[in-house]
């Protein structure tokens, strides 16, 4: 069994194989997935798990060098650009159209799908290296 870090297998396996520049999504639960991307659903029921929960234990073991979240957000769901922000630190945030954040969702390696009901709770961190 695994000690430490993430213990999804999916997750785990998708974050250790992302190279330079690669993307990776943690999405609310209405968020499109598109066909190709692979989907790791953690969704159980409303709200569980949470948003916040994923991105945090992504953070623990992926090197991100920029977020692109939709700029909705802020003005509809500025607690979740805030808990974006807060961790990812000095980590750049783009802002895009939502339209164009679901177009970007296409070249992602894969789609993190969470419980969480809030809108706009969605985030694309793209891997950067760790040297």
């Amino acid at each position: 069994m695994k000690k430490t870090g993430i213990l999804n297998a999916a997750i785990s396996q998708v974050v250790a194989t992302m190279g330079h520049n690669d993307k990776l999504v943690i999405a609310d639960a209405g968020l499109p997935i598109p066909s190709g991307v692979q989907r790791i659903d953690l969704a159980l029921t409303a709200n569980v798990p949470r948003f916040a929960e994923a991105l945090k234990v992504v953070l623990t073991e992926l090197q991100v060098q920029e977020a692109i979240v939709a700029e909705e957000a802020r003005a509809r769901s500025p607690h979740i650009y805030e808990l974006i922000a807060t961790q990812l630190g000095d980590v750049p945030i783009k802002e895009v159209p939502h339209e164009q954040l679901k177009e970007l969702t296409r070249s992602a390696v894969a789609v993190i799908r969470t419980g969480e009901f809030t809108p706009y709770a969605n985030v694309i961190l793209i891997s950067g290296v760790v040297f």
